[in-house]
């Protein structure tokens, strides 16, 4: 063991955040569009919050 704790990714690809809340790509960014997930730019790179992704899942899932 080397004492190092896993660490929690605070953003993640589209392709990840797409598989993460089970939607395809193309629905992943209509929601970026909506405003409903926040995005960070790194460079080229667009990486989704997983706070946003967090945050709608638990709105979704109030909805019902």
């Amino acid at each position: 063991m080397n004492g190092h704790q896993p660490v929690e990714p605070i953003c993640v690809r589209v392709n990840d955040a797409a598989r993460m809340i089970g939607i395809g790509r193309t629905k992943l960014y209509e929601l970026i569009s909506a405003g409903e997930l926040e995005t960070v730019k790194i460079g080229n790179a667009t990486r989704v919050t997983t706070a946003s992704l967090y945050g709608y899942v638990e709105r979704r899932s109030k909805a019902n």
